[in-house]
């Protein structure tokens, strides 16, 4: 009985060498070309005749192979957040990720849930990134970025309050966004005031430091600050403001734009009148805030744009001793509207 050969599973794994044959130039045409190397002069109809043959006959370059010649990787990691970031903080790192790849950088986001600091960075350590740009989720140790720059990592990139020993720490300060809403709500002679503290696993990162910008924009001017627990839910929200008379509260600063329209919601339906009995300001400017009636009064935060960003990762990575320029990637002014 005859048996069938298996197709598919067996067929030979194209090279670079067949790319070569295909288009009709040497494997070290076909390696500048895939490769981006920009030290050699090629023509562009040689480019596109290389990558024409690459891609007819399915040829993907060996990441690890390119790594092994150049003596590192290119490969950015980024330890994945698993709390709520919000639309502005997920743009910004969507543009972050886009601008370093046209930097040709591989860009790979690892899921650390459940790793402690040291733990964490030997597990990054293990794919031999050439850059790391943590959040501060996971709080990096001086121990922690030595192993991670002994495996190879040029630049160890931290976005969290805290610095740490042999990385880069840049600021996103978010105590200013705190202080810069509640001295808004100060100015307009509110003196009894909430500062929505989310539930959510994670956000302290941005919840604590925002209170404590609160506590000081508050300080001499005789207003009381009162954190309030709230999750990201209508039960929660309605929970809070079933409290609220009881609470003695004039306005509140609750958190994002996001917690604030789940709030104000939840504050209407107890017949809480917004402005007149409870002050509103969220932070983002979201569209969605402008279309509310009343429209929620907010913080607009001008963070360092993804692109500038990526070109900041970029100069750490081809110079390590130096310092990256434009340390506080954060900017917060109020927008007045009819919530406060």
């Amino acid at each position: 009985m005859s048996q069938t050969p298996k197709q598919s599973a067996e067929r030979p794994v194209p090279t670079s060498a067949d790319v070569a044959r295909l288009a009709g130039v040497s494997r070290a045409t076909v390696s500048y070309v895939l490769n981006n190397t920009s030290a050699v002069r090629i023509s562009e109809p040689t480019r596109r005749r290389v990558r024409e043959a690459a891609e007819e006959l399915g040829y993907v370059p060996h990441a690890a192979a390119r790594s092994l010649r150049a003596g590192h990787t290119r490969m950015v990691l980024l330890p994945t957040a698993h709390f709520r970031l919000g639309p502005l903080y997920s743009r910004f790192f969507n543009e972050l990720q886009w601008a370093l790849r046209r930097l040709d950088y591989t860009v790979v986001q690892y899921g650390s849930l459940g790793l402690a600091g040291d733990e964490a960075a030997r597990a990054w350590a293990e794919l031999r990134p050439v850059a790391v740009v943590s959040l501060g989720e996971v709080a990096l140790t001086p121990y922690g970025v030595d192993v991670l720059k002994r495996s190879g990592a040029k630049a160890v990139i931290t976005l969290g309050p805290q610095r740490v020993e042999g990385a880069h720490s840049l600021a996103m300060d978010q105590s200013e966004i705190g202080g810069c809403a509640v001295g808004h709500l100060v100015e307009r002679g509110r003196r009894a005031i909430g500062v929505v503290m989310p539930q959510e696993d994670g956000m302290e990162l941005f919840s604590e430091p925002r209170l404590e910008g609160a506590r000081r924009a508050a300080a001499g001017t005789g207003a009381r600050i009162e954190p309030l627990s709230l999750s990201y839910g209508e039960e929660s929200a309605a929970g809070l403001a079933a409290r609220w008379r009881g609470l003695g509260l004039d306005a509140v600063y609750a958190f994002n734009d996001e917690y604030a329209m789940l709030l104000m919601r939840a504050l209407q339906d107890e017949d809480i009148d917004v402005p007149a009995q409870a002050a509103v300001i969220g932070a983002d400017d979201l569209l969605l805030g402008r279309l509310l009636r009343p429209r929620l009064s907010t913080v607009q935060i001008d963070m360092v744009t993804g692109r500038r960003f990526a070109e900041v990762v970029d100069r750490v990575v081809r110079e390590p001793s130096a310092e990256p320029e434009g340390h506080d990637l954060i900017g917060a002014r109020a927008l007045l509207r009819e919530s406060s």
